[in-house]
């Protein structure tokens, strides 16, 4: 187990952050290990093919998946230092990869072996064990060029869209502090967590360690890809805790469906297709992310099918909730499910 012992002042500083370099390592994982998650499979079978087909970059060799993949331990734990704490609530990845290219040769070495222990090292990460700095700083230096790569291929043409779905998790995180406090916040990430007595229970770990805060803060990052809460291996590191993210199933299903050619051409393909998804209760943010479309371009269509009676609203904090009406059922032909 590891415990986060947090003070008033580090519950005041508990943030949340995008941290797109954070989800394209731990998206490493899954891409090693399929059994991981089943939600992830689409994207997977996607990544690889990219990867299978990829021609050698200026006259080298092909990408080092042997080395990108070694970074993953046996028991699945990553080195800190790929995983920087970000300064801001939504650095960009170059932000993030600059932050792990300056980092001294002495914290590769402590990083790459704590979470590799108690296994030795894989072959291609054995530079981080030469005396001197030069083969360590040349191992960083290739896998932020690895990582780099990777990250165009397997999470950036997606990260717009995950971008949403996280957004809307920490909309709601928020709000489930702002109703119940630090405990109802925790008691909703994850069954591996607990809150007692101004401590946070990390369950689950393979490492034992407690953490004061010390005026540090906590910082939650929402991730596609982590399958469970995930703090760093450090004790040195200051409090972060990557957690699963809500609506992760939906990330890669296939666009909707539009209804029956009869109602497209009454309403229009967007219409019909937002008519098709509100069977139950969704904000417009969700909407958005679920079709790839701006909310504003969603709010314009829900307000002429609000307008003509197909969908019912209400308020939810700070949010409008849609749904379809009874006449839009009917219109669509799509049953209320019970």
């Amino acid at each position: 187990m590891i415990s986060f012992e947090l003070g008033v002042e580090d519950l005041a500083d508990t943030r949340f952050a995008l941290c797109p370099l954070y989800e394209t390592v731990l998206s490493l994982r899954v891409l090693r290990e399929p059994g991981l998650s089943a939600l992830h499979l689409p994207w997977r079978r996607s990544v690889l093919g990219a990867l299978d087909s990829l021609e050698p970059v200026d006259g080298g060799d092909r990408l080092d998946t042997e080395l990108l993949m070694s970074v993953v331990a046996v028991r699945r734990t990553l080195p800190d230092f790929l995983t920087p704490r970000p300064a801001s609530f939504a650095p960009s990845f170059e932000e993030e990869l600059a932050a792990v290219g300056r980092t001294p040769p002495d914290l590769v070495r402590r990083d790459l072996l704590a979470a590799h222990a108690p296994d030795p090292l894989p072959t291609p990460l054995l530079a981080a064990l030469a005396p001197d700095d030069g083969p360590v700083v040349a191992l960083r230096d290739a896998l932020c060029a690895l990582l780099r790569r990777y990250w165009e291929i397997a999470v950036q043409p997606m990260w717009p869209r995950m971008r949403l779905l996280l957004e809307a998790d920490m909309t709601y995180r928020a709000r489930q502090l702002a109703m119940g406090g630090a405990r109802l916040l925790f008691a909703d990430i994850h069954p591996n967590l607990r809150w007692h007595d101004g401590v946070l229970h990390i369950g689950q770990m393979i490492s034992r360690h407690r953490v004061v805060a010390s005026g540090r803060g906590l910082l939650l990052v929402p991730s596609v890809f982590a399958h469970k809460p995930a703090p760093p291996v450090s004790p040195e590191e200051a409090p972060t805790l990557a957690y699963p993210s809500r609506g992760v199933a939906t990330l890669w299903v296939r666009e909707p469906v539009a209804g029956t050619a009869a109602l497209v051409s009454l309403l229009g393909a967007p219409k019909a297709r937002l008519l098709d998804l509100l069977d139950e209760p969704l904000p417009t943010v969700e909407l958005a992310r679920r079709l790839g479309v701006t909310a504003s371009a969603v709010s314009q269509h829900l307000g002429v099918l609000y307008a003509t009676g197909l969908l019912s609203r209400a308020r939810d904090g700070r949010q409008v909730l849609y749904r379809r009406s009874p006449l839009g059922d009917e219109l669509s032909g799509r049953a209320r499910p019970e």
